[in-house]
Formats: C-alpha cells, structure tokens, sequence
C-alpha cells in the first residue's frame, strides 16, 4: 500500500528527491505526467509506456521492489511494463512479482570531452538518405538492437565512412536535458581497429556541446565495452537491473 505522505505529485519532486541524478534527469525526459514514489530511500517514478519503461528507480533495492509490490497490488503496474531498477538478484522477486525478462547492466555518464583517440577517425552526423545504409549495417552488425531509423525516441544518427560505405553508426537518443547515445554498431569486418573509440568519443564531443552531461547504457556482460566507456571517461556508473512484467 502506498500512503499519501509517500507520493511525489510532479517531475520537479522527482528530481528534487534524487538529488537531480543524471539517470533521472534522463529517464524523466519531457514527460509532463510524472508521479514518483518514494521509501526508505528509494525513489520510484512512473511515466507513460509508449516509447521506453513505464517506471525507473534510484536508491536502495529492497524498498524499490517493495513500491514494486504495492504498485502492482493498486493496479498501477500491469503484465508487460518494463521496470529499470536499482540492482537487485532476480531471487528476490520471487513469490512477489511474476517476471517475465531480467537484465543487469550499468547507466555510464561523463561531464567533460574525451580525449583524442589513436588514430582518431571523423564522425559525421548522417541524413535521412542515410537510412537504407544503416539499416543494411545495423541488420549486419548489431540485429537486436532496438535503435534504428524508424525509432521515434532517435534525435540523430551519426557515423563513420570508410570511402563511400557506411562502417560504424550510433544513435543520439538524448531526452531532456542530458544527452544520451545508444545502438553504438561497428561491421563485423571492421573491428579491432577502433572505430568504436572514435564514434563515442566523437558522439559524445557532439553531445555535449548542447548537453552538460552524456549518458549511456552497457550490459554488465559487456565488459570490453565498459572499459572503453571509462577509458573515454564514462567513469560515473549506476548499476541497474530491468525487468518486464509477465
């Protein structure tokens, strides 16, 4: 059950009570309707479904779960919502909430520019006659990824070429006022030869000449990716779990 003295009306009390985090900066977006939760130290918010999670959380596991519970209880969380929380073992969500997916991976951030990589190749930002070349690279490389040119929640795509060919691409998926890049794909045939570098660094310098900070998301399995996000200065980390509802 949730009491009233727990309820958080608005996107501005969400904030105030996480401190104005960068995963909340970023998870909020624009969304004018918010209501957030909070206990013990967690804080939960739920926003409208229709293009990411219905609800994302900062502080404690247990409590974030336990709003969770009682959310579902109200009615106010339904089978297939998708939930990014405060890591957790999928353990503790037995006989309390059925799940249909879990995954455990890290919100990076960084507030300054990266450095200039060895062999550092240029990043352009690409144009919608670019969309059939990153389609063909992204159904190569990079299949599950759920950035392509059709997601509504793209800004931008940006990439590298190699002559006339389309080798690398990535997603500017900023909302609010926080950057954020994402579906970050490299061909198969050019790998190893750091063109993942050069795109998030060049990503990034993008970014944050319009934002103050820059966000982006690994799988925790991920781990050569994670070293090079900190190499390049992703060294703010969140870890995170996020579910689906079954």
């Amino acid at each position: 059950m949730i009491t009233d003295d727990q309820v958080l009306q608005d996107r501005s009390a969400v904030l105030a009570a996480v401190g104005h985090h960068p995963f909340a900066r970023h998870a909020l977006g624009g969304h004018p309707a918010v209501r957030g939760y909070r206990r013990d130290g967690a804080v939960l918010w739920l926003v409208p479904p229709a293009h990411g999670p219905a609800g994302c959380a900062i502080g404690p596991a247990e409590p974030a779960l336990e709003i969770c519970v009682a959310l579902a209880a109200d009615g106010m969380l339904h089978p297939g919502h998708r939930l990014h929380l405060p890591r957790h073992d999928r353990g503790l969500l037995v006989d309390r909430l059925a799940v249909a997916e879990h995954s455990d991976w890290d919100f990076h951030w960084a507030d300054t520019s990266p450095p200039a990589q060895p062999d550092e190749q240029p990043v352009v930002r690409l144009t919608d006659a670019d969309h059939p070349a990153l389609e063909a690279l992204i159904d190569e490389a990079f299949p599950s990824t759920t950035s392509r040119p059709s997601d509504p929640r793209v800004v931008a795509w940006y990439g590298i070429r190699a002559g006339d060919r389309l080798v690398a691409c990535g997603a500017d998926r900023s909302q609010g006022d926080i950057g954020f890049i994402a579906g970050l794909t490299v061909a198969p045939d050019q790998r190893g030869r750091g063109l993942g570098a050069s795109l998030t660094a060049g990503m990034t310098r993008a970014l944050l000449s319009r934002h103050d900070t820059v966000g982006l998301g690994v799988y925790t399995h991920n781990v050569g990716a994670a070293r090079l996000y900190r190499r390049l200065g992703f060294t703010n980390t969140l870890p995170l779990s996020s579910i689906r509802l079954a």
